[in-house]
């Protein structure tokens, strides 16, 4: 078994203990942090997102920050600040919430969009630079995002660079009646998570992720989903090639988490629409129903473009 897989496992069971009846979408998040990327997500109130959240960074033995984004939030507030030193009056860096490995950026789209894009370079290059001196953020580094879709009064959108950072965009939405039944059964009675994963084992698995192939007819076919998304006349802005690079880094974290060491069709089909829906753009909707659009459109281009068959990718 593979380290991804083993990796994956044991964050599948951790997780699920709090979070019931979202293996696929914790999968995802774990396909995610394999990658190095970060995650949206975009859900109304009282889904489970902040518990998530921490109870990821429980489950991987890592530092964890949640931060409110308020619209009088500051930039300072994230990347940190120079204040004197009242004995020396040397000016010293006191770093902000953004010097966590996990952080939890609640209600992103609530702060103004100066503070928003204070996030930018750590989120792409995982550092701050302040007053002219750059420093780097410890690995790893996660940002989980989350928005609420149904009150948009008083927030500011997130700009179009700034989710195109979002390795992936998810909703974790409502329990099944079976399921909210289980989780009243066990609401009294869950422990406190403990660590299951080392930062050591998280950063082999991401090393790991390189040794996955995949076969230049599976290349094409990723490449054919973004072209087909930029031509759609329904689109006014498709896929980026930073979004091409995150659909095929996903797929090769959704084939290694299934214990596979190459990529086939069905793990780009998986994980497209979280991939790719948030990153396009249609015209005059807004953006909830945009993402809603953008997610049926990516569901028509997987029907309509050519798959491989299996003698050409195996």
């Amino acid at each position: 078994m593979s380290q991804i897989q083993k990796l994956a496992i044991e964050l599948r069971k951790s997780i699920s203990k709090k979070i019931i009846g979202k293996d696929s979408v914790i999968d995802k998040v774990t396909a995610a942090l394999i990658c190095g990327g970060h995650v949206l997500l975009n859900d109304i109130p009282g889904t489970g997102k902040t518990t998530f959240a921490r109870t990821l960074a429980d489950s991987l033995d890592v530092t964890f920050c949640r931060i409110q984004f308020t619209p009088d939030l500051l930039p300072s507030d994230l990347i940190g600040v120079s204040v004197p030193d009242p004995e020396t009056g040397v000016f010293r860096f006191h770093k902000g919430a953004v010097f966590t490995q996990i952080l939890l950026a609640d209600e992103i789209n609530r702060a103004a969009p100066r503070t928003q894009s204070a996030l930018l370079e750590c989120m792409e290059e995982r550092q701050v630079t302040a007053d002219g001196y750059t420093y780097m953020l410890q690995k790893p580094f996660f940002v989980i995002a989350t928005q609420n879709p149904v009150e948009m009064q008083g927030t500011f959108p997130l700009p179009e660079a700034q989710l195109d950072r979002f390795l992936l965009c998810l909703s974790l939405g409502y329990l099944s009646r079976e399921q909210e039944l289980a989780l009243l059964a066990c609401v009294d009675s869950i422990v406190p998570t403990t660590p299951s994963v080392t930062v050591e084992q998280l950063l082999a698995a991401q090393k790991e992720l390189s040794q996955v192939t995949v076969s230049a007819p599976v290349r094409e076919y990723i490449v054919d989903l973004a072209r087909a998304s930029r031509e759609h006349s329904g689109i006014q802005l498709g896929l980026s090639t930073r979004g091409t690079q995150a659909l095929y880094r996903l797929s090769c974290a959704v084939a290694a988490i299934q214990g596979r060491d190459f990529v086939t069709p069905d793990d780009v089909k998986s994980i497209a629409a979280d991939c790719m829906a948030h990153r396009m753009v249609t015209n005059g909707a807004l953006w909830n129903d945009r993402v809603d659009t953008c997610r049926t459109v990516v569901e028509e281009l997987l029907h309509t473009v050519p798959v491989p068959k299996e003698a050409q990718w195996n």
